[in-house]
């Protein structure tokens, strides 16, 4: 039953809270167990996986349920708006950590090690032979010889491939205002179709990069800030693909109209989010 448009909508007490903590507690312990050789570790992985995707599909069908039901007006519609941008903005500072973490790397590490102008006789003293240059494996050639990921390979089709998505989704959110279901349906799934395809070129640039290139977690800081950043990139893509996927799904069963379809937006400001992240990327980890 609707509630009336200057009713706010309170939610009821829910168990999806504290099942999606157990299933992130169990990911967490079961992965670092894992990585420390412990036997049990990958079986508490998967449990805690599927935990969490019991309470993805169980709190989420929950909440569509309610939005189809008329429980929200336009101030729950704004609670959900200032929610989404306060998460996209700390899923900024996430990255910016990371690419923090880069830029200390190149611009400030690196020239110490080589001995610099204020640190004249680290590069004699400790590491002599070093090459203060970028990219690196840390003085002593730590992890062995590698090659680097060059940029206008994979990389660059990638990047076609996301901007591309971009549009595609654009011209899908200019459709749902029109109201034109066909058009929307058939560019919202090019826009996630564009999305997997980006991860299935990243998973062959990675087994390339680890089996061909000997480019490893082991190649010195270069190897662990691209594999951090690529790799948390493309969990950002993967899962953007599968909510776009979601609405694509409930674009078909006729959900949203062209005044109410904040979950598309959602979405669509989370995609553009992450196509912005791997120009980013694009150029400061593949080409400069």
């Amino acid at each position: 039953m609707a509630h009336a448009d200057n009713s706010y909508y309170v939610p009821h007490g829910t168990r999806w809270p504290i099942t999606g903590s157990i299933g992130l507690f169990g990911i967490m312990t079961g992965a670092s167990t894992w990585l420390n050789g412990a036997a049990f570790g990958p079986y508490l992985f998967a449990a805690g996986m599927a935990v969490l995707i019991y309470m993805v599909f169980g709190w989420f069908g929950q909440v569509i349920t309610e939005s189809e039901d008329g429980y929200y007006n336009d101030d729950v519609d704004t609670s959900f708006r200032m929610g989404m941008g306060w998460f996209i903005f700390s899923e900024v500072m996430f990255f910016a950590a990371f690419f923090g973490a880069l830029f200390y790397a190149r611009g400030v590490s690196i020239p110490w090690l080589g001995g610099d102008s204020n640190n004249f006789f680290t590069n004699e003293l400790l590491w002599q032979g070093f090459t203060a240059a970028w990219p690196t494996n840390g003085p002593g050639n730590i992890g062995g010889e590698y090659e680097i990921m060059g940029a206008w390979g994979i990389p660059a089709i990638n990047t076609a491939l996301l901007l591309t998505s971009g549009v595609t989704l654009t011209i899908a959110h200019h459709a749902m205002q029109a109201g034109e279901r066909s058009k929307l349906t058939l560019f919202l799934a090019m826009t996630f179709l564009l999305g997997f395809i980006f991860m299935g070129f990243q998973a062959y640039e990675y087994m390339h990069a680890w089996g061909d290139l000997n480019l490893t977690m082991n190649s010195g800081i270069y190897g662990t800030t691209f594999y951090m950043l690529t790799g948390f990139h493309g969990l950002h893509v993967t899962l953007g693909a599968i909510m776009l996927l979601v609405v694509w799904i409930r674009v078909l069963r006729g959900h949203f109209t062209p005044e109410k379809h904040f979950a598309f937006e959602a979405v669509a400001w989370y995609w553009h989010f992450v196509d912005v992240v791997w120009l980013f990327l694009f150029v400061f980890v593949y080409w400069l």
